[in-house]
């Protein structure tokens, strides 16, 4: 075997972390895939050459890259940040994951992707790299051009902001979550008000992202009454609902005849909805959809 198929397969057996890696500090499935893409790419010009522990500095080729797409992207975001969800991991509800998406999905759904999303760049990637992969500041100081104790008062602060965001928690029984969700969508295509209300917290979160083609569909609305309003929009006379794992959370895709529509996430929990994320981007949809859509 030559050197340049022996720095491949080794890449390989390492791709599973890296996008998992990648797609905790982008929130992206597409820039984490170019993300590993371009770290592959440097490796293969660069050679393993003294390279002692490669998974170590396949790692931190890859953070690093991630850090450059989170700090252009906080330079040319124009839209509300709480209007942008990130893409969340979409798979049938009933067929095996493949070891690439449970990495993915594994403690990281929607809702900590979202908080994680108000970090600087500097403290998503010390929280990724040291809470969530175990990286010695060291390593993640010389990714910030920081010191190793500021390194570690980023991922302090970081780590406050998290947990002072309290993310929910979604019940651990996915049945139960289905069967809050599905008499969520029962109600709002009745337009039963009242029943709506009695399934959603009363501080209940929606959040809709239409991306760039759909400006006009993004909102964050908060509150049951109000959310229970707009549910009443959801019930698309002609809609297919289909059932679906959103981050690892029931969910569902809706088509309207072979077109897919919306990725809309639920967090449930004691019983009532504390979160609804809803997609609407068409491209975005399409992506991310695929592996229900077939």
């Amino acid at each position: 075997m030559d050197d340049d198929q022996w720095l491949a397969d080794r890449f390989e057996e390492h791709r599973t972390h890296l996008r998992a890696v990648a797609y905790r500090m982008l929130g992206s499935l597409a820039e984490a895939d170019e993300a590993v893409q371009d770290a592959w790419l440097r490796l293969s010009r660069a050679g393993a050459g003294e390279v002692e522990n490669l998974g170590g500095w396949m790692t931190t080729v890859v953070a690093r890259v991630c850090l450059n797409v989170l700090r252009s992207r906080r330079i040319r975001r124009e839209e509300p940040l709480d209007a942008h969800l990130p893409d969340p991991v979409v798979r049938p509800v009933d067929a095996p994951a493949p070891e690439d998406e449970v990495v993915l999905a594994d403690s990281v759904g929607l809702a900590l992707l979202i908080v994680l999303d108000t970090l600087t760049p500097a403290e998503r990637l010390a929280f990724v790299l040291h809470d969530m992969f175990d990286l010695p500041f060291d390593d993640i100081a010389a990714l910030t051009d920081r010191s190793p104790a500021a390194a570690r008062q980023l991922a302090s602060r970081a780590r406050r902001r998290v947990r002072g965001a309290d993310v929910p928690a979604p019940d651990p029984d996915h049945g139960r979550q289905r069967a809050v969700v599905d008499a969520f969508f029962s109600a709002a295509r009745g337009g039963d008000l009242e029943d709506l209300v009695a399934l959603l917290d009363p501080d209940v979160v929606l959040r809709a992202d239409g991306g760039d083609r759909r400006p006009a569909i993004s909102m964050v609305v908060r509150g049951a009454a109000a959310v229970a309003r707009q549910a009443t929009t959801f019930s698309l006379p002609r809609a297919d609902l289909r059932p679906a794992l959103v981050g690892g959370a029931a969910g569902v895709v809706v088509t309207v005849g072979d077109r897919p529509v919306a990725v809309i996430g639920f967090v449930v929990s004691g019983g009532r909805i504390v979160e609804i994320d809803a997609i609407a981007d068409p491209g975005r949809v399409r992506r991310i959809a695929a592996p229900v859509l077939g």
